[in-house]
């Protein structure tokens, strides 16, 4: 039995367009962390390296960093764990808070970032980057703004 609904079905055009974004957005992700890979990291670990070394003293609240890198505080736990055997990452106590956490990029992660960066950029230059032209990619950033503007401020609500 069919059941009407209020909800307008995408056009063609708008189904093209969401279908082509879901599978650049799957390809993209795919490649970026198949070039991680020899480098022993996915984006996971990668994504939390750049958010702790762009942070004053390479270090920032498991809860912020939780909420940078759209990650359950559970999940993150998890993954700072593994890091933490790696020795990419250490957690230290939060002074002002006893049961705040620290994620803390070490001297090792530091040198870790140094090395991945660069081809980590080459690697978005190959496969994003270099495949349009300025007028292109500035498009697509003012596109997508909006989206994810929206987003963001869904990010709160439940």
């Amino acid at each position: 039995m069919e059941t009407e609904t209020a909800t307008p079905w995408l056009t063609d055009a708008e189904q093209c367009a969401w279908r082509t974004y879901l599978d650049v957005n799957r390809l993209l992700t795919y490649q970026m962390e198949k070039d991680l890979q020899p480098f022993g990291l996915t984006n996971n670990d990668y994504e939390i390296l750049v958010n702790l070394s762009e942070s004053p003293d390479q270090r920032l609240r498991m809860s912020d960093l939780a909420a940078a890198t759209l990650q359950s505080k559970s999940r993150l736990s998890h993954q700072i764990t593994r890091m933490e055997s790696a020795g990419l990452v250490r957690r230290e106590n939060c002074e002002s808070d006893r049961r705040g956490l620290y994620a803390v990029l070490t001297d090792q992660g530091m040198a870790t970032m140094r090395k991945v960066a660069p081809h980590h950029v080459e690697s978005v230059r190959k496969h994003f980057i270099d495949l349009m032209t300025p007028e292109a990619l500035a498009d697509l950033r003012e596109s997508l703004k909006p989206v994810a503007d929206h987003l963001r401020t869904q990010r709160g609500k439940a």
